[in-house]
């Protein structure tokens, strides 16, 4: 899935503002707009372009920064992982009691998270 966010930073980042990227790839700064917001998807085309101006590889527009391998039913599996993601796991580690118990039983966990937030 497309990271509108970190399209948004990266174009920050450069001092760019969203008619000046829209200029560059021949689109409307709405179309900026929107795929920085997530109600529109790059094409493969405009995905290029953002990695030739910002200097950046597709896994990190598409937020798939790591791959992990996990076995399934005795099958390989490979999943992506966001950089923001393991962070977030590296905080949780911090506190043994919350880790343990939001991993012990990752459905239960995931259920005890919404309960908090909802």
């Amino acid at each position: 899935m497309f990271k509108g966010d970190r399209l948004r930073t990266l174009r920050i980042n450069k001092g760019l503002n969203q008619h000046t990227l829209a200029d560059m790839l021949g689109v409307s700064k709405s179309l900026i707009s929107c795929y920085e917001n997530g109600k529109r998807k790059p094409t493969i085309e405009n995905i290029i372009a953002f990695m030739e101006i910002f200097g950046v590889s597709s896994d990190y527009l598409l937020g798939s920064d790591n791959l992990v391998k996990t076995v399934e039913n005795c099958v390989d599996k490979f999943k992506s992982i966001t950089n923001e993601e393991i962070l977030f796991i590296e905080q949780l580690r911090k506190n043994k009691l919350v880790y343990e118990s939001l991993f012990t039983e990752p459905k239960k966990g995931a259920e005890i998270i919404i309960k908090k937030l909802s």
